[in-house]
């Protein structure tokens, strides 16, 4: 028997005017085929056809839109790319092979030699790697400074200061920058303001809306959310993002199709997966600063941590990290993980599976002991990535861990 294909028929694209976050989650960069599929294509191909010779010239010149080769141009990677570009509320967005190749996209893209970046100390320790080693091997210097001390960030500009690069929430303190500020002072010296909005993702937090001319994600890790596979996106404006775009093009740190597809699929759960997440940190947040064994927890929803009004300015939620120490030192914290036994020991984060670290000596590892006291990452912390398993639950797992700690 020969299937015949569908007949194409016309069905307008969904009007998101004024839509909220969750239903852009759903609805957003959904184009669907002749086939008038339900659930979003997938388009696993390394390359496309053309008409005519012609149109092949036409495309490759820029003189027609379309397709020509999956490296920097697929209809699954074009897909994700505008559902989380609307999420933000960003132009477009540029998706990439990982997280940190969404950093690289950007800098080599907006910078050259002889500019100068401000980083906070509190991001994730590779990308302190990537500016402090590869990118200074280009001529492009580096000052580290306190997420949280504007006047750090003030004395650090000079007349080559060209970006400004935070995570807030912080990697793994939890601390949270002044976004309205830093984008002022971004303004001010002609400098990008760019935001790993990685911990919050868009449904808890829109950088864009405090100043960011820039947002970056891991999308390995909430966008996602099960763990299954590695990407980035780079969100901003349209003549941003086709510097970032030129250099994918020409570059090649390219976004899968079947990634892509898993990314816009996950998009679809982000907003209550992330619920979920909140209500379980902020919970064990609260648990954890009652036990004897524990030194302090830190996280943006407890009210003891000192820029809880700032987050809860900024954010709608207060994610689903959080670190903590405890008494004693490394022995002690690899105690702790060691006795766990449901909670999962890896260094990823975002899952729906709690996940457990000790950052020192994985996420943290390569920094220099120098810099691991500078960015508060000492051999007795421990930080949790919590998932959405019931709360009980990990309270009793958790337990397995003070309780070796007591022994």
């Amino acid at each position: 028997m020969t299937l015949r294909r569908e007949e194409h028929t016309f069905i307008p694209e969904s009007d998101l005017e004024g839509v909220s976050v969750d239903t852009l989650a759903v609805r957003a960069g959904q184009h669907r085929t002749a086939q008038l599929e339900h659930s979003d294509a997938i388009f696993p191909t390394s390359s496309f056809v053309y008409g005519s010779a012609a149109q092949a010239a036409a495309r490759f010149g820029g003189d027609e839109p379309g397709n020509i080769y999956s490296r920097f141009t697929n209809p699954t990677v074009q897909a994700f790319e505008e559902r989380i570009a609307a999420m933000e509320g960003g132009e477009r967005a540029v998706a990439t092979a990982s997280g940190m190749a969404a950093i690289l996209a950007t800098c080599m893209s907006l910078l050259q030699s002889g500019d100068h970046v401000v980083c906070s100390r509190g991001v994730f320790g590779t990308t302190n790697v990537l500016f402090q080693k590869y990118l200074a091997r280009f001529g492009v210097t580096t000052t580290f400074v306190s997420l949280t001390d504007m006047g750090q960030w003030q004395q650090a500009i000079t007349a080559d200061t060209r970006m400004l690069f935070i995570e807030t929430p912080s990697n793994p303190l939890c601390e949270v920058a002044d976004m309205e500020a830093l984008a002022a002072l971004a303004r001010a010296n002609d400098a990008l303001f760019v935001v790993d909005n990685c911990f919050c993702t868009p449904v808890l937090q829109r950088p864009f809306e405090f100043g960011a001319d820039i947002v970056i994600h891991s999308a390995t890790k909430y966008l996602d959310g099960q763990g299954r596979c590695v990407g980035g996106v780079v969100v901003g404006s349209h003549s941003l993002m086709e510097e970032v775009y030129g250099f994918l093009r020409s570059g090649g740190p390219t976004m899968s199709p079947f990634n892509a597809w898993i990314f816009h699929k996950g998009l679809e759960t982000l907003p209550i997966r992330m619920r979920a997440h909140c209500e379980n940190a902020l919970q064990l947040a609260r648990w954890l600063e009652q036990q004897p064994a524990v030194e302090k927890v830190f996280y943006a929803g407890l009210k003891s941590h000192p820029q809880f009004s700032l987050a809860s300015k900024q954010q709608s939620g207060f994610g689903g990290v959080l670190s903590f120490t405890v008494k004693g030192g490394q022995a002690e914290a690899w105690a702790f993980i060691d006795a766990t036994r449901m909670i999962s020991i890896t260094a990823n984060l975002g899952d729906v599976k709690t996940t457990v670290t000790h950052p020192a000596t994985t996420t943290h590892g390569r920094l220099s002991p120098e810099d691991k006291a500078l960015a508060g990452i000492t051999d007795n912390l421990i930080r949790l990535s919590v998932g959405i398993e019931s709360l009980e639950d990990l309270k009793n797992d958790i337990r397995r861990g003070l309780d070796a700690l007591r022994s």
